[in-house]
C-alpha cells in the first residue's frame, strides 16, 4: 500500500504529502487529548505553534541547543512512539493554494469511496497519521478527523488523495 497522499485540482501547487516523515513535525497534535482540550481552530493551533518556535528561536538565537538531559530525550521518544498523532490540514491546503473558486474538498479512498465537505472544513481539519505510534498501515495512510472532533471515534479513513473543486 502507498504511504503518499495527493493534495490535487483546482490549486495552483499540487502536493505530495508523506505522512511517515510528520511523527518529527512540531505541528502535530495528540489525537488522546486535542479534542478534549480547550476547542481551537487548527489555524489557531498552526499560529500558536509557529509563534512558540520563533520564540524559541529569538532566545536561543539559530544555535542548535544542546542535549543535556538524556532522560528528556528518552521519555519524548516513549511519548512519541505509544500516541496518536494528526497534523491540521489547513497548512499543506495553504501550500496548494486552492484557486479563487474552489470551495469544496472531495476524499478519495483507497475503498474507491468519495467524501465531499466544504473547503472550510477541511481547513479545520485534522490528518491523523499514527496510531499508539504506529503508522497507519492497514486503513491509512491517513484519517481524517473533523475540527470539532464529532468524528473522533470514527474518522474517515484509507484517505490517499484530496481533490480540491
Amino acid at each position: 500500500m502507498e504511504s503518499i497522499v495527493f493534495i490535487e485540482g483546482n490549486v495552483k501547487y499540487p502536493i505530495t504529502l508523506d505522512p511517515g516523515v510528520w511523527i518529527f513535525d512540531d505541528r502535530k497534535v495528540n489525537l488522546d487529548t486535542y479534542f478534549d482540550e480547550e476547542p481551537l481552530q487548527a489555524e489557531d493551533h498552526y499560529t500558536k505553534q509557529i509563534a512558540e518556535h520563533w520564540d524559541r528561536e529569538r532566545k536561543e538565537g539559530a544555535k542548535i541547543p544542546a542535549m543535556t538531559n538524556e532522560n528528556k530525550v528518552k521519555y519524548d521518544k516513549e511519548e512519541m512512539f505509544s500516541n496518536s498523532y494528526g497534523i491540521p490540514l489547513m497548512p499543506f491546503l495553504e501550500n496548494a493554494e486552492p484557486e479563487d473558486h474552489a470551495e469544496h474538498v472531495i476524499l478519495h479512498t483507497s475503498n474507491d469511496e468519495t467524501v465531499e465537505m466544504t473547503l472550510k472544513e477541511a481547513q479545520a481539519g485534522i490528518l491523523g497519521f499514527s496510531k499508539e505510534g504506529k503508522p497507519l498501515k492497514e486503513d491509512g495512510p491517513v484519517h481524517f478527523y473533523y475540527g470539532d472532533g464529532s468524528n473522533r471515534k470514527e474518522p474517515i479513513r484509507h484517505i490517499v488523495r484530496l481533490e480540491i473543486r
